[in-house]
């Protein structure tokens, strides 16, 4: 048992309400065939649970959505759309978590409203877990970024389909460890997770698949994609891996998952961020530390760039000229100064290949694409 009157899981969301989260319970079966064997996690809209699937006879996870997880309407028009796509022999399909089933459920506080709930295969831990703040091995990153560019190529090329939320917390590694399945329902039976009980609610602690080894990374979590269009507009990705078009309210396409990789490479590789995002005497988040950064790392942006804005805000931190205006000092940086792990002939070949997704590309017709960025030097040298 937890501590009374503690804070657990869902319940430090800033937004939560209990009404807006389906009351589960471990042991209970949803639809007459999924029986629910512990929580694997939670987010902002959804929790999380490994099931057995009785019908099936094997594990799945179902992702139980709030009743006002609005990203979840985009997700499931996102798997809709994927599993409607013909079958196709490009490999990045395999690297892109689809959906197996979906189905809602009703609560008894309020049976007009209901839960999505989507089913998936189940998967270890995301990379953001995985790496705990470490920096990952060249060789580890050349080969998570294999994979996912081969999604991301599929993606864009044959699913026309913007992800939108590239991120680490968004790649998952796959289970080739079917035992640890096994093992997780054994702890659970033996050693249960603590829990909440708040009233007829309870609230689990979520207990993680522990495999012994794993599987292909896969590109997950859909709730920001975009179907069809060729340019879009409004705020997406984290802040830390936002496109420049988007911070200068510009119309955006698919390059922006290219960029949002490079920013993420850099640290998963380098262990810190590529951009600094805060600054002032209270170290506060705003744009024009962020555009600031990007100004130092990548040098000015062109004019006819920053003419595409259907806003004024570029104008905050340019002149007519494209010099920098800005509220903020440009910081002493640069690429080569701030890559501090490479060397030789390998420093240069790494920086090539970032400057094909972000430096070299303040206007995204200038990024290279994922097919393109699969036959660079430095990502197919294994040495």
């Amino acid at each position: 048992m937890t501590k009374d009157g503690e804070l657990i899981e869902e319940e430090r969301v800033p937004w939560y309400d209990p009404k807006d989260f389906y009351p589960i319970r471990i042991g209970e079966v949803f639809q007459s065939r999924y029986q629910v064997v512990g929580k694997l996690g939670y987010g902002g809209y959804s929790t999380v649970w490994l099931c057995r699937d009785l019908v099936g006879h094997c594990h799945v996870a179902v992702k139980v959505c709030s009743r006002n997880a609005i990203p979840i309407k985009r997700e499931l028009a996102a798997l809709e759309h994927l599993n409607d796509l013909p079958k196709t022999k490009h490999a990045g399909r395999q690297f892109i978590r689809t959906l197996l089933d979906r189905f809602e459920l009703t609560s008894n506080d309020v049976p007009s409203r209901s839960f999505q709930c989507l089913v998936f295969k189940p998967m270890a831990e995301s990379i953001w877990a995985f790496r705990e703040g470490r920096r990952l091995s060249q060789w580890l990153l050349k080969d998570i970024l294999y994979h996912i560019l081969l999604a991301l190529d599929y993606l864009h090329s044959e699913a026309k389909l913007i992800h939108a939320d590239i991120q680490e917390k968004n790649i998952l590694l796959s289970l080739d460890d079917t035992e640890a399945l096994q093992a997780y329902e054994e702890g659970e039976q033996t050693s249960p997770v603590a829990r909440k009980i708040d009233g007829d609610r309870v609230i689990y602690l979520s207990r993680p698949i522990e495999p012994k080894q794993y599987g292909p990374p896969y590109l997950c979590d859909f709730g920001e994609a975009r179907i069809g269009r060729t340019t879009y507009t409004g705020l997406i990705q984290p802040e830390q891996y936002r496109a420049p078009e988007v911070i200068l309210g510009m119309p955006w396409n698919e390059k922006v998952d290219i960029w949002s990789v490079g920013v993420m490479i850099w640290n998963m590789f380098q262990g810190k961020n590529m951009f600094k995002v805060t600054g002032g005497p209270e170290d506060e988040a705003h744009d024009r530390y962020h555009i600031a950064h990007m100004v130092s790392l990548l040098g000015p942006p062109p004019v006819d760039f920053l003419k595409r804005s259907e806003t004024g805000e570029p104008w905050k931190y340019f002149d007519a000229q494209g010099n920098w205006i800005g509220a903020a000092d440009l910081p002493d940086d640069s690429l080569e100064l701030s890559e501090k792990v490479s060397e030789g002939e390998n420093k240069a070949q790494f920086l090539n290949f970032v400057r094909k997704m972000v430096a070299l590309a303040w206007k995204p017709e200038d990024r290279f694409n994922a097919d393109e960025l699969l036959k660079d030097a430095w990502l197919l040298a294994r040495d």
